[in-house]
């Protein structure tokens, strides 16, 4: 218990949670869209092998 940090203010005490590492401005930007990553790199793909095979099937201007 004595490395705990010693509050003589009541209200240091009470703002001391906000420091903690959790909500650091990085973690919550991280947390904020979680997956975004994947999911640009997923939708870059499909819409590149969409192309391509739209590129390599090419049919004329057909109308029904």
């Amino acid at each position: 218990m004595s490395n705990l940090p010693l509050f003589r203010d009541p209200w240091t005490r009470r703002e001391a949670w906000r420091k903690h590492p959790v909500f650091s401005n990085r973690a919550m930007f991280s947390s904020l869209f979680p997956g975004f990553g994947i999911a640009v790199v997923a939708f870059t793909a499909y819409v590149i092998a969409d192309n391509v095979y739209l590129s390599s099937h090419k049919q004329g201007d057909v109308h029904h």
